[in-house]
């Protein structure tokens, strides 16, 4: 395959992920700022979900002031913000034209009105009257994007490339999220002596952690008790059979890794392996006691770097 083709592919699977991963965000900082709460901690919370995408400097370039509305516009249309959910459905959509004819038709189609019926929702205001609604519609969007890629392509070079895209976008979206969140919490369980009584913890707080990645109803059918902060850690990083944990995108990716393998990328792939196997093999318990903080930065790293391996071993060069 061409390196321009797999580039567009990669991309195209990676920004579809974002918007998605970016209204799960907006999703659930929404619903929650409903909640009653001090107004110190709804703007922590706005406040994490632009340090989650390292956008904080941008939005202050262009807002004096951090509130919900303006927060909201800048991750949803504002075009300058290469994050924003319009940014990277344009960018997916455009990826997608470039390989026209390596998709199939309804792959292509699915993209292509994703784009088209995002300008009209945003056109006629669809957005503003009811964001909640219209967060479902873009998850609803990549879904669709995702099953009709599974049902619909053969499943060769080109497949397997969209899946490296989706699943590295993932796991570093699930990174963020759970490092920017468990740092918000400011929880004294972490770190505590265990003859310490753990204290009681945000019921909504973690719920909607685990509701931004689709993850409270298996949290429930897995753990069966209260939600505590280490039973999400533990959920969101090291199940391989939750479909959001780093561990299972981290499956994806070394598995699609191993498809399209050629003589070059025997180093991108033993460092894939290597990430996979600290996870399979890891316990959360040893995670919390070196420091949360300090594994998911290294993690970020580690998938930044593998980003930069696969770019380099397959994609059009930076």
């Amino acid at each position: 395959m061409l390196s321009r083709t797999a580039d567009h592919l990669f991309w195209m699977a990676r920004y579809t992920e974002r918007a998605e991963n970016t209204a799960r965000m907006l999703d659930v900082n929404y619903q929650t700022s409903l909640l009653p709460q001090s107004s110190e901690a709804t703007e922590q919370g706005w406040r994490g979900l632009l340090s989650i995408s390292e956008l904080t400097h941008d939005y202050h370039r262009l807002h004096d002031n951090l509130n919900p509305h303006d927060v909201m516009e800048f991750m949803v249309c504002d075009e300058s913000n290469p994050s924003s959910i319009h940014s990277c459905l344009r960018a997916a959509r455009e990826n997608a034209r470039a390989v026209r004819g390596t998709l199939t038709t309804e792959v292509w189609e699915t993209a292509n009105t994703t784009w088209l019926e995002f300008k009209r929702l945003i056109a006629n205001g669809s957005f503003r009257r009811d964001p909640a609604d219209f967060f479902e519609w873009v998850k609803f969007r990549s879904h669709l994007s995702r099953g009709v890629t599974l049902g619909t392509m053969l499943q060769d070079e080109s497949f397997h490339f969209l899946r490296i895209g989706t699943f590295l976008e993932r796991a570093d979206n699930t990174a963020r999220l759970l490092d920017v969140k468990f740092h918000g919490a400011q929880s004294e369980f972490f770190g505590v002596r265990e003859q310490r009584e753990p204290v009681e913890v945000d019921f909504y707080y973690w719920s909607a952690i685990l509701r931004s990645v689709s993850g409270f109803e298996v949290y429930r059918k897995v753990y069966r008790n209260v939600i505590r902060p280490e039973k999400v850690a533990e959920l969101l990083i090291l199940r391989p059979d939750m479909p959001r944990s780093l561990a299972a995108c981290m499956d994806e990716v070394v598995g699609n890794l191993k498809m399209v393998a050629n003589e070059q990328s025997g180093e991108t792939l033993r460092r894939a392996g290597r990430l996979r196997a600290d996870l399979s093999f890891g316990r959360i318990d040893e995670i919390l006691a070196t420091g949360l903080h300090a594994f998911l930065t290294q993690f970020l790293d580690r998938v930044g770097d593998l980003g930069i391996g696969i770019s380099r071993d397959f994609l059009v060069p930076v």
